[in-house]
């Protein structure tokens, strides 16, 4: 009399001796064209996003921080290269005048070759 093979835990499976190609899955056959679909784009959707501009652009910021009750910071820069820092009561006051100063030296806001011609 032969004993049963024990049964294979659930989950394993028999390692295989060869390998093998995998299963092609079924071809899915279309009908039609696919709902929700628009024949032709819209055409607006293809325009790009810009508002007209009437010439100007950001040159200089300055940011200042201040929550109630912790000491105040702020930052003054410009595409120049100006980059300035300030941090408490007394130096972000003298920052702000700095900034406003350097609004009028700026090389980028008033060009040194406008000023000598005029």
């Amino acid at each position: 009399m032969t004993t049963p093979a024990a049964a294979p835990l659930e989950g394993q499976h028999p390692t295989p001796t060869r390998p093998h190609a995998a299963e092609q899955a079924a071809p899915r056959t279309t009908v039609g064209e696919p709902t929700g679909v628009a024949r032709q784009g819209v055409r607006t959707a293809c325009l790009s996003d810009r508002q007209p501009g009437d010439g100007r652009y950001p040159v200089a910021w300055l940011h200042i921080s201040a929550p109630k009750g912790a000491v105040p910071t702020a930052t003054s820069r410009c595409l120049c290269g100006w980059d300035r820092s300030a941090i408490g009561h007394k130096r972000v006051t003298a920052l702000i005048q700095a900034h406003a100063d350097h609004r009028t030296a700026c090389p980028l806001r008033n060009p040194q070759e406008e000023r000598a011609a005029a």
